[in-house]
């Protein structure tokens, strides 16, 4: 993900649930009053589920054009990753259909996964992201 797609990062604040979701999607927030959906991240890739601590953050994301918050474990810093770092992901990952990893850059003994967003993020789930905001507009207004 470039840092391009990040708009700011933002203390985990009070997510509304919203029924009738995907299991990725924790809810909604009202981040200065627009609605944003918000995605874990570790539920989305399908990682194995951790709490949520003091350094869990929400990265406010733009993908075609629609705010996206990823609820995160921590942030710890911006990276500027030299190209000749990154290798492509292993053949065994790629042929399991895990199609938003775009690379593995390693930084000294530290393997860091580069993901895509606009394939982490589905159009068929942006869709369904998109209908949770306008639930959550609607619930709003009523």
């Amino acid at each position: 993900m470039g840092i391009e797609s990040v708009h700011e990062i933002v203390k985990v604040p009070d997510i509304t649930e919203v029924p009738d979701t995907p299991a990725f999607l924790e809810g909604v927030i009202n981040l200065r009053g627009k609605i944003v959906p918000v995605v874990d991240l570790r539920k989305r890739l399908r990682l194995i589920g951790k709490e949520r601590t003091k350094s869990s953050r929400v990265l406010i994301t733009e993908n075609d054009g629609r705010l996206v918050g990823l609820l995160v474990d921590a942030v710890s810093e911006v990276l500027k990753i030299p190209p000749d770092t990154v290798e492509a992901p292993p053949e065994m990952i790629s042929s399991i259909g895990v199609e938003y990893i775009t690379g593995v850059a390693k930084i000294g003994e530290q393997l860091i996964i580069l993901l895509d967003l606009k394939k982490v993020f589905s159009i068929e789930d942006m869709k369904k992201v998109g209908a949770v905001v306008e639930k959550g507009v609607e619930q709003k207004a009523a």
